[in-house]
């Protein structure tokens, strides 16, 4: 059997016995390169559980709002009110990668407890389906960035490939030529999108389990978030506030999951690619400290987390030397760039990519031939 040189950093705080009762991935065979990565990354406790860290941040998301929502009673007479809404909007994105974290089963030792927990950050505290949410990212995860499979890179407005972008028509195709410069103000409309895509989900009930539990705890969260802009800020000040904090919404949430894949390699439907190569190379990692794992849910080490998704957001920073020196042992590209780069290489793609929206003959030159 071929030994992989892995790092050996230190081991995190926690117990790492804990790895072996605790994880949720099951012992793997010893015979492939994966599976003596998956060994070296148990054996160091990083599938380990790690929920002080997690009551922790909790406690303290919670607090966040409870103070945002104190505050907006104390300015509820004054414009200055709308300041508040992108800090709501923020709060709400922090539950939103909690409910990441429960649905990946990285928070609490049970499914029911993780998949309880994702509900109510999710649904009644963000007002997004889990169940639609579910269905949609186990594809994502299943076969990121493929034709056909992966339904993120899918849009009716955005083309995150040619195809899609040959095929715009009309003031759309005009816009798709130009789609990089959009990508980041329609962010701002993401949020809306979110919802928007939430309700038809449970509407037409196709992929989404327990939707009426979904859908209570939706109406719930709207209900208590409506009521509380009316009564306190009033129907005016409060329809304001709404907007604000749905356009920070959507750029907190789209500006998080766009470094990740957009701009990366796009899959053809019938092509294979095997697992490792399949998670690593459709992913980007982000460089960054504190305030990128912040702002970015841990998504920041997305090739760590698609290779282990049940591995705790606060243990894939340890995970990255294993996997870093793995991918440099068999030859994989390793993706990582700063979150001012990943932009800068997210609109160059889809400017790129939008060049397949333009009318071939449009180019004077050409013109002038055909004349």
């Amino acid at each position: 059997m071929t030994t992989i040189p892995i790092p050996a950093p230190a081991l995190p705080t926690h117990r790492a016995a804990e790895a072996a009762a605790e994880s949720p991935v099951a012992r793997p065979r010893r015979s492939t390169p994966y599976a003596q990565l998956t060994t070296a990354v148990q054996s160091a406790g990083l599938m380990a559980r790690r929920r002080g860290h997690y009551w922790v941040r909790i406690a303290a998301t919670t607090t966040a709002f409870a103070a945002v929502v104190a505050s907006t009673v104390l300015l509820r007479d004054s414009w200055l009110v709308l300041l508040l809404a992108p800090a709501v909007a923020l709060v709400l994105t922090q539950f939103a990668f909690l409910g990441h974290d429960g649905a990946h089963r990285q928070i609490f030792a049970t499914h029911t407890s993780n998949e309880w927990a994702a509900r109510i950050f999710a649904a009644l505290l963000t007002g997004l389906s889990y169940g639609w949410w579910m269905g949609k990212h186990n594809k994502h995860h299943q076969a990121p960035n493929k034709r056909g499979t992966d339904t993120d890179i899918e849009s009716d407005v955005v083309s995150f490939h040619e195809e899609a972008a040959a095929s715009r028509r009309g003031l759309l195709r005009w816009a798709t030529a130009r789609q990089g410069w959009w990508f980041i103000p329609l962010l701002l409309l993401a949020g809306w999108n979110l919802h928007a895509d939430s309700v038809r989900s449970l509407v037409s009930g196709r992929g989404t389990k327990r939707r009426w539990v979904d859908s209570s705890l939706i109406l719930v969260h709207w209900a208590a978030y409506l009521t509380f802009l009316v009564l306190v800020l009033g129907p005016g000040i409060g329809a304001a506030f709404l907007a604000v904090h749905m356009g920070a919404f959507g750029v907190s949430m789209g500006g998080a999951f766009a470094p990740n894949h957009v701009g990366m390699p796009i899959v053809a439907r019938e092509t294979k690619v095997d697992f490792i190569r399949r998670q690593v190379l459709m992913s980007r990692n982000i460089s960054g400290g504190w305030f990128v794992d912040l702002f970015m849910g841990g998504l920041n080490f997305q090739v760590e987390h698609h290779l282990f998704p049940s591995m705790p957001r606060p243990n894939l920073r340890q995970a990255q030397p294993f996997v870093r020196q793995f991918c440099l042992d068999h030859g994989i590209e390793y993706t990582e760039t700063s979150l001012a780069g990943s932009y800068k290489d997210i609109v160059r793609y889809l400017n790129r990519v939008g060049l397949a929206a333009r009318d071939p003959f449009s180019c004077p030159l050409v013109a002038q031939l055909r004349a």
